[in-house]
């Protein structure tokens, strides 16, 4: 099979925000509001490093607000490590800081459209130390500029609305404001944020909202966030934080919501999970089923209804990783309940060849892979 058969509609594709985005979207908050900048590296700190052992080169600037940086664990080896290996991805991280060289990206791939996410915006608006006007201040600036952005070829650039969840008063109106300009998507953070899981109460009405608006919800994990991630109580490096923030809170934002009776109480209400792989799903729905569902029943009458692996046919939707196993997410779920996200231009991604879908999928055939990259893309975001 070629891969130029397909036309990928890429459900996970980024764009890098230019710093001086804020200064233009955040005009009409500034007052009050912590400001973005960049600390940039200089010859004193690279001299204090190589007197330290560490090879003589230069590191990228730092993301700041109000001072402190809006990544966690962002140490100095892992500074280095990133510096070691930027010059791999400068072109691509370049092309997505805007709509015309992020479109020629997508046509070297074979990308007919994109859902497009945040990337440094989604740290910004979760961070742990920011007030809640502040965070939803930076919220509705970046999709400002994210809605400018995407104007360039609204059929093939598809923005995803970005929510603040620290204030939950506000959610609702978010949502609304964004299904007005005729969004399908906004992404989450899994994560509690400020303490407040998904399933917690106070968020019931977006839960709604999203429902009866037709909005799906995509939940996009991220490793170093200021906030309260699965495994920042025990881990400090990039290997171990990188290896547990994306399919660990992908399983428990689904457990968060079926608990709660989110999903039993909206039973149209859409998920996406991206970025988290689907291999885990296979696992976590056995256990749910035959292990925490029977054990019970009666703790969970009112909110699961049916079995935890029913919910999740019913509402959710799976980003698949090229070259992951699916012998056992397909005989779960299907593969109508799966889509793929390129995560570009993130480094992390990048040595993934999209060219090569087929032959690094061998478990999908023909009719199954079109499904995934084309189809069911279309029939979950209704394109």
């Amino acid at each position: 099979m070629k891969n130029k058969i397909y036309k990928i509609i890429d459900c996970d594709r980024h764009v890098i925000e230019p710093i001086e985005i804020w200064k233009h979207y955040l005009s009409s908050y500034l007052d009050g509001i912590p400001k973005i900048e960049l600390s940039f590296d200089n010859e004193m700190k690279l001299s204090e490093r190589v007197s330290q052992g560490f090879p003589a080169l230069s590191l990228p600037p730092i993301y700041k607000i109000a001072g402190e940086p809006i990544l966690s664990n962002w140490n100095i080896e892992q500074q280095v490590a990133t510096a070691l290996i930027n010059s791999q991805s400068i072109k691509e991280r370049k092309s997505a800081t805007n709509p015309v060289d992020q479109l020629k990206s997508m046509d070297d791939t074979n990308v007919s459209q994109a859902l497009i996410f945040p990337t440094f915006a989604n740290y910004i608006v979760n961070h742990k130390d920011l007030d809640s006007r502040s965070s939803l201040a930076y919220a509705e600036a970046y999709n400002k500029w994210i809605r400018d952005y995407c104007a360039h070829n609204q059929k093939r650039l598809l923005p995803v609305g970005l929510i603040s969840r620290h204030d939950t008063s506000t959610l609702v109106e978010q949502v609304q404001t964004i299904a007005s300009f005729g969004w399908k998507s906004v992404v989450l953070r899994p994560e509690p944020i400020l303490g407040k899981s998904l399933g917690h109460p106070d968020n019931d009405d977006f839960w709604k909202a999203c429902s009866d608006l037709g909005i799906i919800v995509s939940f996009h994990g991220g490793t170093h966030l200021q906030g309260n991630t699965v495994g920042m109580d025990r881990f400090s490096t990039r290997f171990s934080l990188h290896a547990c923030s994306h399919p660990m809170e992908a399983q428990m934002a689904f457990v968060s919501l079926l608990e709660a009776g989110v999903l039993e109480r909206n039973p149209s209400l859409k998920l996406a999970f991206l970025e988290a792989g689907c291999s885990w799903v296979a696992h976590w729905l056995w256990r749910l089923d035959n292990i925490c569902y029977n054990e019970f029943p009666s703790l969970t009458k009112e909110s699961i209804t049916m079995l935890p692996s029913e919910y999740f046919k019913r509402h959710c939707w799976v980003g698949v990783e090229i070259g992951e196993p699916l012998k056992d997410t397909l005989e779960s779920i299907g593969h109508k309940k799966l889509i793929f996200g390129s995560d570009y231009p993130h480094p992390d991604h990048l040595h993934f060849d999209l060219t090569e879908i087929a032959q690094k999928l061998p478990e999908l055939n023909n009719k199954q892979l079109t499904d995934i990259l084309e189809n069911n893309p279309k029939a979950l975001f209704d394109l």
